[in-house]
């Protein structure tokens, strides 16, 4: 079964319908595989990409008000810099020292 499992998401074709959450990024369209990675088409291949850290999405700690997240939150996960973010409401949050900081907006294709 497990082979199975792995072989469909192996052949599993992004597209704007596919279901998988679509980020605009850099000018092209990153979608988020539940396993936290984001994927875009280059050419004939899929690339591996993550969202930089910049003044826009940065590595800061900025507090917010929320609930904590983990994998069992429901909240997809975005790699962001050298680390991993929760998307919540079109943004990225980021689980720091028990509470959640807020590292910036991304854009959701909707």
């Amino acid at each position: 079964m497990a082979d199975n499992k792995a072989e469909v998401i192996k052949n599993h074709v992004h597209s704007l319908e596919c279901g998988h959450t679509k980020l605009l990024h850099e000018g092209h369209v990153d979608y988020v595989e539940a396993n936290g990675h984001l994927h875009h088409k280059h050419e004939d291949h899929w690339d591996e990409c993550k969202i930089e850290v910049t003044d826009m999405n940065p590595d800061a700690e900025t507090p917010v008000k929320g609930e904590i997240h983990d994998e069992y939150c429901g909240h997809e996960t975005v790699p962001h810099g050298d680390h991993v973010d929760y998307l919540v409401n079109g943004r990225l949050q980021h689980v720091h020292d028990g509470h959640v900081d807020d590292h910036g907006p991304v854009d959701v294709v909707s």
